[in-house]
């Protein structure tokens, strides 16, 4: 029986994350809250929710866990030829609800979502209190494409991705690992992120390495965003491949 956190518990009352059970892997613990002081706590401590709606809320610590580390992401060559062409432009927190609902959109290969009302009021209040960010793709003036997730320090806590326009979501990502992080968070591997050259950390690994990184001083997105623009536009359409190839 896994722990429960009852109602009105202090924002930091989890259990340790070595208590997390190997299968279904990564569980902690059930209940609490989605309030902000709870969900900043749960990730400084690598901890996150992940619950079908109707469902108590699950929070999870998984082992390993799967991250880029920004020197390994790889950008393979028809990746860096979306991003040379420069016909998705990226922004940084201008989208952030619109980024959520197109990740909660039905999608071909799913049933349906983890990403409800409830999810998404909690993490518009984090975005609020400029701890949640979103990562936006356009083309021609549409939205098609970002990421979202937590950023505390240098660490960024990956929750969600996704494209209606050929490698949005990768050149988001791309974005993510240029710079302004130490660390991108994935939770869980899957095919398509070991394509970019996500990599497994053991849990007591990854812990250590957050607690160094949501220390240093937050990056300037904004400034992030325009350096990257800026070296796209240095870059142009028919420079020759700079990193990774296929």
């Amino acid at each position: 029986m896994i722990p429960w956190i009852p109602a009105g518990a202090p924002p930091s009352l989890f259990p340790p994350t070595s208590a997390a059970m190997a299968e279904p892997n990564g569980l902690l613990c059930a209940g609490g809250d989605l309030s902000v002081p709870r969900l900043v706590e749960a990730y400084r401590r690598g901890i996150f929710p992940w619950f079908n709606e109707g469902d108590p809320i699950l929070w999870w610590s998984p082992q390993p866990r799967t991250v880029f580390d920004p020197a390994r992401f790889h950008v393979s060559r028809s990746l860096q030829r979306t991003v040379r062409r420069g016909k998705i432009q990226l922004t940084v927190d201008r989208a952030f609800s619109e980024v959520m609902a197109g990740c909660a959109a039905p999608r071909a290969d799913a049933s349906g979502t983890w990403i409800s009302e409830e999810m998404h009021a909690a993490y518009r209040a984090l975005h609020l209190h400029g701890h949640a960010h979103s990562v936006e793709c356009w083309m021609h003036g549409q939205l098609v494409g970002g990421v979202y997730g937590v950023g505390l320090g240098q660490m960024f806590f990956g929750e969600s991705m996704y494209s209606t326009a050929a490698d949005a979501s990768k050149v988001a990502l791309a974005f993510l690992c240029s710079g302004p992080y130490a660390m991108v968070d994935c939770q869980l591997a899957n095919p398509h992120l070991q394509r970019l050259g996500s990599q497994a950390v053991s849990r007591s690994d990854f812990e250590a390495f957050v607690q160094v990184t949501i220390e240093m001083p937050a990056p300037d997105l904004e400034a992030a965003v325009r350096a990257w623009g800026a070296a796209q536009q240095r870059l142009g359409p028919n420079a020759g491949d700079a990193r990774g190839a296929e």
